[in-house]
């Protein structure tokens, strides 16, 4: 069962745990968000549910629920659950018109991965409607098996034109001396973490760029790392055989200042 701990909400409704059933594993069906909690805070929530309006209106589905409203039921399964650190899941059945609030199992990268870096493959694979955040267990399945059978921490998508897109549950950033590139927003998730490193780096004063690049230049860039709500910003030692700076200043510069818009965050919203 993918929901943990003591309770879930349905519908905004608390229920045990028990009573939880299965969300439907048909492709497309269901719509989903995934938060990050820290200190018993749910972490840019409003970030999340502004692609999570973005999904509904890409799967011709109204966006009913208030924002304020959807912060009273995470705040309402924190405390019932009395999480401190931990995901929490988002999802509504398109055909039931059911929405589901609960924890699920969390995987966050230790200290050392963030020192020397992760090991990635690239995988030639393009996510149906890029843009919106819906299950599709049959695309994850293969990319995993392919991720563990060479032992890596995630993998790097290539759509049928040869460019880089983005990683099978994160974002992808590429660094060349003083400009940071990712790919432009129509081939991908508009993920949360990537919208906030986009904003974090203008607000810094560095390059930025979204643009296609072919799987065949990443050799040429400087350093690489992966985005996303567990791994925040997680740099990348290895993609194949190519490696890549894991000290890149530029990089690095990224990870400190984000740990510090966290960091603000929490307490803004505890005010």
């Amino acid at each position: 069962m993918e929901a943990i701990l003591n309770y879930y909400l349905e519908d905004g409704h608390l229920e045990k745990i028990s009573n939880y059933t299965m969300d439907s594993k048909e492709k497309g069906r269901i719509i989903y968000e995934v938060i990050r909690v820290i200190n018993k805070v749910p972490l840019f929530y409003e970030d999340h549910l502004k692609r999570l309006e973005t999904s509904f209106r890409l799967m011709e589905k109204p966006f009913s629920y208030k924002y304020d409203k959807v912060r009273e039921y995470l705040t309402s399964l924190i405390e019932a659950n009395n999480v401190d650190f931990g995901n929490i899941k988002l999802t509504f059945d398109i055909k039931t018109d059911t929405m589901k609030v609960f924890s699920i199992k969390h995987s966050y990268p230790n200290e050392e991965l963030y020192k020397k870096g992760i090991k990635t493959i690239l995988y030639h694979g393009e996510r149906t409607n890029p843009n919106a955040k819906v299950v599709d267990s049959s695309f994850r399945e293969k990319v995993t098996t392919e991720i563990n059978k060479a032992s890596a921490f995630e993998a790097i998508l290539v759509n049928n034109k040869g460019y880089i897109t983005e990683g099978s549950k994160s974002n992808i950033f590429m660094i060349k001396e003083d400009t940071l590139y990712t790919s432009p927003l129509e081939a991908v998730l508009p993920g949360v973490t990537r919208g906030r490193i986009i904003a974090l780096a203008k607000n810094i004063g560095i390059k930025f760029e979204e643009k296609n690049i072919s799987f065949k230049d990443i050799k040429d860039f400087d350093a690489m790392f992966i985005s996303g709500t567990s791994p925040k910003i997680l740099p990348i030692s290895l993609v194949d055989d190519m490696k890549f700076n894991v000290e890149n200043n530029l990089m690095q510069k990224l990870i400190r200042e984000f740990n510090k818009e966290i960091e603000l965050y929490v307490e803004r919203f505890k005010k």
